[in-house]
């Protein structure tokens, strides 16, 4: 068996050009165009790539981008005053604040300060509680995407047998939620689970979220099964010195036996950002009382 490649990139080119075409029609209908506020503190290198591939996005899909680049020595409290601005600024419709943060800032507070409605990251305790309790809300971006190309794949998802390797607030749980609400039969497996091997045998769906590169081989896997590999792990070849990305499935056994695969790169991780995009058109219509398009978000 040769398992099909699911092509994230190739999804997430399209999901953006779709969120062009409905901001487009948005701004001709509210007069109003979305804005997304993105907050880099410090000059962390992968944050400072981040923030500028969220930003080309935005301009790309017709999205205001508002960057706030502030010092590494930033104080709590004035990182706390920039969001209560942006949080009362009519024209920013989503928030994000750029993690890592420098260690005199909480990070949890930060992310509990961003207005619900505007926590396009999905973070915020409301919107934590409004996916666990089936409401709608703005779903964190990774687990979003994954739903989306799950959902592109397979159709419905209903009575499928999905394992969950991973427990973060990011990633793995919320995850397990958007598995439920589409009525799959979910188990979370983490670095305590009793015999992790045979748990993931279970799996028709299978989603790595645990930050291990290439822990989970092809003689865990179901054959057939979906396997959405979401790790992006630098990896350094001790040899010559160079990196490489890998996830968190190992891909030619795993390829060898699944019926279908992300890769890495080009999988799960271009549908982030594709997904920060949903969510801030998302938070934009509901601040104008309009229904989100169907298909953007959970």
């Amino acid at each position: 068996m040769s398992a099909a490649i699911i092509d994230g990139k190739a999804f997430a080119a399209r999901l953006r050009a779709r969120i062009g075409e409905e901001v487009a029609a948005f701004r001709a209908a509210e007069g109003v165009t979305p804005g997304l506020a993105v907050v880099l503190v410090g000059e962390d290198p992968a944050s400072q790539v981040y923030v500028r591939n969220k930003g080309k996005a935005c301009a790309a899909a017709g999205i205001e981008g508002f960057e706030h680049r502030l010092d590494a020595d930033t104080s709590e409290e004035a990182l706390l005053a920039l969001v209560a601005r942006l949080n009362s600024d009519p024209a920013v419709h989503g928030i994000l604040v750029q993690l890592p943060l420098p260690p005199q800032i909480d990070p949890g507070r930060v992310l509990e300060a961003i207005a619900p409605e505007k926590d396009v990251d999905g973070f915020h305790i409301s919107n934590v509680g409004r996916l666990n309790t089936g409401q709608p809300g703005l779903v964190p971006c990774t687990p979003l995407g994954c739903l989306m190309l799950l959902r592109d794949r397979l159709g419905d998802l209903s009575g499928a047998e999905a394992v969950v390797v991973g427990r973060s607030n990011i990633v793995g749980k919320p995850m397990a939620q958007l598995l439920l609400r589409d009525n799959a039969t979910v188990t979370i497996a983490h670095s305590r689970s009793r015999d992790l091997a045979a748990i993931c045998r279970r799996a028709e769906i299978l989603v790595a979220a645990v930050g291990r590169p290439g822990m989970i081989t092809g003689d865990w896997l179901r054959p057939g099964a979906t396997v959405m590999d979401v790790g992006i792990n630098r990896v350094t070849e001790p040899e010559t010195g160079t990196t490489r990305l890998e996830g968190d499935v190992e891909f030619e056994s795993a390829a060898a036996v699944a019926g279908a695969i992300t890769p890495v790169p080009g999988g799960v991780g271009p549908m982030t950002i594709a997904c920060l995009l949903a969510n801030t058109l998302s938070a934009a219509c509901r601040a104008q009382g309009r229904a989100v398009p169907a298909g953007l978000t959970a």
